[in-house]
């Protein structure tokens, strides 16, 4: 057992076991030591070796998870799990993995679906292969969970442009590729959703296995306050990486609200011959703010394009001899 400290991480690392195909179980957890002891025995039996990233935990997560054989990882303080996730994959990166495979901590995830989830990365028929729990139904999910996972999803497939059927599935299989495009600005649950974004921009292949899943206890945060940080997440992707649907579908709304406001001020005219001022400035309010909304979208698409054409062709640049400048 070998323990490093650096940075405000510690590692706590056991001797990988050999594997026909390496690979590694990444499991950010924070707080779960009734259950963390159990989920990394029985991923072990599927992987390599198991990372444990401690997100802070003030109970005996870690302790636990090392007894039981896993690599540990803890932050000093909680991060959130967006960069739980960057710190066990930029660690599994060092570990030359076959596949990545990303499960929670609290039990849910049947470990013996691991080599199921991975086959397609193994194959290389895939970059990333998501666990949906809606491919082929098989598992009781409460109906709120079903009815927010379906707005998850519509917002995520729209601004993505990457449709998948389960957008929150935490059960993931990542190939070595993927690890290497995969940096998250997300601190949060709204790392899932960050994902198809960086797989659309990184021309990642994504594919969608069956899986079940295991509700054993009541969430440990409350619904509706999860549900709005994933929607405050996803929000904030789709202003970083979607602009002009972000700012131009709602302008455009506005826009054509004011429109229709100046024909009712219009037609009170006619009727009357009045102007209706109250309503009149309120059109004009309308139009100033949908214009404005609609040109900041596409100012920003356009200084992202170039922004992205600058970076793609920076490292399309190779330096041919000493002192030589391309």
């Amino acid at each position: 057992m070998q323990t490093t400290e650096s940075n405000g991480l510690t590692e706590t690392r056991p001797p990988l076991r050999p594997s026909r195909s390496r690979i590694i179980a990444v499991i950010p957890a924070y707080n779960e030591e009734r259950f963390i002891g159990s989920v990394v025995l029985r991923a072990r039996r599927h992987a390599a070796g198991v990372l444990v990233i401690d997100d802070g935990s003030t109970d005996a997560t870690a302790e636990v998870a090392t007894a039981a054989g896993a690599i540990v990882l803890r932050h000093e303080t909680n991060c959130g799990k967006g960069v739980a996730l960057s710190t066990g994959f930029q660690h599994a990166l060092d570990l030359q993995p076959d596949a990545v495979i990303t499960i929670d901590a609290d039990g849910q995830h049947p470990a013996h679906e691991i080599d199921a989830v991975a086959a397609p990365v193994l194959q290389g028929e895939a970059d990333i292969v998501i666990g949906s729990r809606y491919v082929k139904p098989s598992s009781y999910i409460p109906r709120h969970r079903i009815w927010g996972h379906r707005l998850f999803n519509l917002l995520t497939n729209v601004a993505s442009r990457v449709s998948v059927s389960d957008s929150q599935s935490g059960f993931r299989a990542f190939s070595y590729r993927a690890l290497q495009h995969l940096s998250f600005q997300s601190s949060s649950f709204a790392v899932e959703s960050e994902m198809q974004f960086l797989a659309h921009e990184n021309g990642l292949k994504i594919l969608e296995v069956p899986i079940t899943i295991n509700y054993f206890d009541r969430p440990k945060r409350p619904v509706i306050a999860h549900g709005l940080v994933v929607l405050n997440g996803l929000l904030q992707l789709m202003g970083q990486y979607r602009p002009l649907l972000f700012l131009g579908v709602p302008g455009l709304a506005i826009l054509l609200a004011g429109a229709g406001c100046g024909a009712y001020i219009v037609n009170i005219y006619r009727r009357r011959g009045e102007l209706a001022v109250g309503y009149a400035l309120i059109c004009l309010l309308l139009v100033i703010v949908g214009n404005i909304a609609i040109t900041t979208g596409i100012i920003l698409h356009s200084v992202r394009g170039l922004l992205l054409q600058h970076f793609l062709h920076r490292d399309k640049i190779t330096i041919v001899g000493e002192g030589a400048t391309l």
